[in-house]
């Protein structure tokens, strides 16, 4: 009887330890109980092979009606994930919300469920006075001037573009006669005070910030390539930034609402029509580890 009494209360309690061990969920890779990543709410299956990202919801709408077919959305704090197909290429479309923290959940959160191309498609201020209000930036790479990327990598580590992806979205502004320029970007943690934007009451600790940037050659100001650029080369991943022009730091001018949708649209149709071009270099290489101009586009 007692040993009975025992084995089934070692049963008991062996059962029930299984039972709580597994419905531990890991506090460092966090999944919601439907096996969803945590911030951005998506799953296996959800996600394209190619991701444009931008900060703006309704920039993210925007491009999405732009796609053939719609199969998932997902709608997750600032978080929106649009999944459809562009030209017969599934594509998903993400909105992040701003800044190099935002991204770094985003990027983190989807290479736990796929490995995307990443292609960004933002707004960003000019620092060259020959750079237009509405033109496009595509970056090279960028300087890190935020410091999420800090906790993965020391200071000195450069945040590089793909060559790939930065290629195909320079080919396909070329495709579209779109006036663009092609150079460093440089991210900032913040709008104002990040970006020395004087603004009265809140004196930024930099004011020369912007003309400082200038003087050695970068292109514009924004906030998010960096952190992509980083946490995409650390995962294997390509990632690519083109920017729409909103505003012209040295003019001190900022775009009109007027023309603030087209130069959106432009943008938009950059990502998408590099995508296509990606998916041509893919063609091309065949099982080569990197295409070359030399493969030509299939």
């Amino acid at each position: 009887m007692g040993k009975g009494r025992g084995g089934t209360g070692d049963r008991g309690i062996t059962g029930g330890s299984m039972k709580r061990r597994r419905a531990v969920r890991s506090a460092e890779v966090v999944r919601t109980s439907a096996g969803r990543q945590y911030h951005i709410g998506c799953g296996r299956g959800d996600v394209a092979p190619f991701v444009l990202l931008c900060g703006d919801p309704a920039r993210a709408r925007r491009c999405a009606s732009k796609f053939q077919r719609v199969r998932v959305e997902r709608a997750n704090r600032e978080y929106l994930t649009i999944t459809g197909s562009w030209k017969g290429i599934p594509v998903s479309v993400m909105a992040t919300g701003m800044g190099p923290d935002n991204t770094e959940i985003a990027v983190v959160e989807l290479a736990q469920i796929c490995e995307p191309t990443l292609l960004r498609i933002g707004s960003c201020g000019a620092l060259q006075k020959g750079i237009p209000i509405g033109s496009i930036v595509v970056s090279s790479g960028a300087v890190r001037l935020e410091n999420t990327s800090t906790w993965f990598v020391p200071e000195g580590y450069p945040a590089v573009a793909d060559p790939e992806a930065a290629l195909a979205l320079l080919q396909a502004a070329s495709d579209l006669k779109l006036e663009h320029s092609f150079g460093l970007t440089a991210t900032a943690p913040g709008f104002y005070g990040a970006q020395a934007r004087d603004v009265p009451g809140f004196p930024p600790r930099v004011p020369t910030l912007d003309a400082d940037l200038a003087r050695i050659g970068v292109a514009n100001l924004e906030m998010e390539a960096s952190a992509l650029f980083t946490l995409a080369t650390l995962r294997g991943l390509r990632a690519g930034c083109a920017c729409a022009v909103f505003a012209n730091r040295p003019a001190n001018r900022f775009i009109e609402e007027k023309d603030k949708h087209r130069a959106e649209d432009d943008v938009i149709a950059v990502g998408l029509r590099a995508i296509e071009v990606l998916v041509a270099m893919d063609r091309a290489r065949g099982k080569r580890p990197r295409w070359l101009p030399e493969l030509g586009l299939k």
